[in-house]
């Protein structure tokens, strides 16, 4: 903790000292994308950083944004708080205004409180921070600001739709509970205790798991515990390898459990699952591409042809959407500008309209669940990771019935 308050300081100093940042109405605006392209969670970053740049390509190729383009700047923070300060001091450094990032909660709240401070300090200088992924509650709640905005929806929406779904599955008697031990994965846990008591105090909680972030190899030793207490169900925030790994694992030993997953879809765990995870495994999103709203295919074969990947960060299309309305209604690339336009800013993406609610600037959109299933070409037309194997929805909910209250008492700066 010394080495990241001492990181943030010399952040907080050199700021005040950068150069002013070229900004025009049209042109090529670059976004700074902070996230992971080495160590266990490289190969997710690598997915992300080409789904970011592929929908910039596409935003610049249909003139989103009239006149301006957009050029995505990828930074590997290694999955660290402190070298993403470091980061975000090279990107104030370059004139960079628009910074995104979502892989890990931790990294999130250092970057949202750095780009407030520096905000603070540095006006006419201003960055907004588009949070894409990390989905810690406190982000929008007792830590929002006003240069934050959070496109994916919060663990406790996520878990609210998921206990909901899980309430009215009467076979679900025993829950084991295993996540990553960090602020995200702490409030996984505490929602799902907390949710499931009240639709469901039948329920038994048989054990609780807390490992460290992305540096477990072999999981076989957790699942051991979760066949030692008899669990049907388990529930997990892993994301990533973590995810990956832990169903590997799972699978290896026979365990019969239901997974029940905010992450089953992101890269690695769908191969993992293959053909065990038939109907053992569902998650919550925001999306899946085999129920939307817009329909996806130009993206998800284009993105496939050029990447031999899968398209599934729908909140890149989100966050450019929000970016080219709000800088058109502004008539400004400005950030502070852009950033007051994008408050309460209705668009319309791949899963339908989402809000950008301007109380606490948490996206308001649909919410699914999904199960694992065979590619049927009616219910499930893509599969992932070349498995023939995709997400069937079996519950969706509407914003406004996924929308959760929020305590963000937020401070604007003044308009210019």
């Amino acid at each position: 903790m010394t080495g990241f308050r001492s990181v943030a300081a010399a952040f907080a100093a050199s700021v005040v000292l950068a150069s002013p940042a070229a900004f025009a109405q049209s042109g090529t605006v670059k976004v700074a994308w902070i996230d992971p392209l080495s160590g266990m969670m490289a190969p997710l970053g690598q997915n992300m950083v080409r789904s970011w740049q592929y929908v910039a390509d596409l935003a610049n190729q249909q003139k989103w944004a009239g006149d301006v383009k957009f050029e995505v700047v990828p930074f590997d923070n290694k999955l660290s708080p402190q070298e993403s300060l470091t980061a975000l001091k090279s990107i104030v450094d370059q004139g960079i205004r628009y910074v995104v990032q979502g892989n890990g909660s931790g990294v999130a709240i250092a970057l949202s409180d750095a780009v407030a401070k520096h905000n603070e300090r540095n006006p006419g200088k201003e960055i907004v921070f588009l949070n894409y992924a990390a989905i810690d509650p406190s982000l929008t709640n007792a830590r929002c600001n006003f240069w934050h905005f959070a496109l994916d929806i919060n663990a406790d929406m996520k878990m609210e739709a998921l206990t909901s779904y899980m309430a009215k599955r009467p076979e679900i008697k025993k829950v084991y509970l295993i996540n990553q031990d960090y602020a995200f994965g702490h409030s996984v846990e505490k929602a799902a205790e907390e949710y499931l008591k009240r639709k469901r105090p039948d329920i038994q909680v048989v054990g609780k798991d807390r490992h460290p972030l992305a540096q477990v190899r072999d999981f076989a030793p957790y699942v051991a515990k979760i066949k030692a207490a008899g669990a049907d169900t388990i529930i997990t925030g892993n994301w990533g390898a973590d995810l990956a790994l832990l169903v590997k694992a799972a699978k290896d030993a026979g365990l019969s459990a239901n997974f029940y997953t905010y992450y089953a879809g992101t890269t690695g765990v769908p191969t993992a699952m293959g053909a065990a995870g038939v109907d053992h495994v569902r998650q919550v999103s925001y999306w899946q591409p085999n129920d939307s709203v817009l329909n996806p295919q130009a993206i998800i074969d284009g993105f496939k042809k050029k990447f031999n990947d899968d398209y599934y960060t729908m909140a890149t299309y989100t966050a450019f959407k929000l970016l080219s309305e709000g800088m058109k209604k502004a008539k400004s690339t400005d950030p502070l500008k852009v950033a007051f336009a994008m408050e309460g800013l209705k668009v319309q993406s791949l899963n339908g309209e989402v809000e950008m609610r301007a109380t606490d600037h948490r996206a308001q959109q649909s919410v699914y669940i999904s199960s694992w299933q065979k590619v049927d070409g009616k219910t499930v037309k893509y599969d992932q990771e070349n498995t023939g194997y995709g997400w069937r929805t079996e519950a969706k909910l509407d914003s406004y019935v996924a929308s959760q209250p929020t305590s963000c008492q937020m401070k604007r700066p003044a308009a210019r």
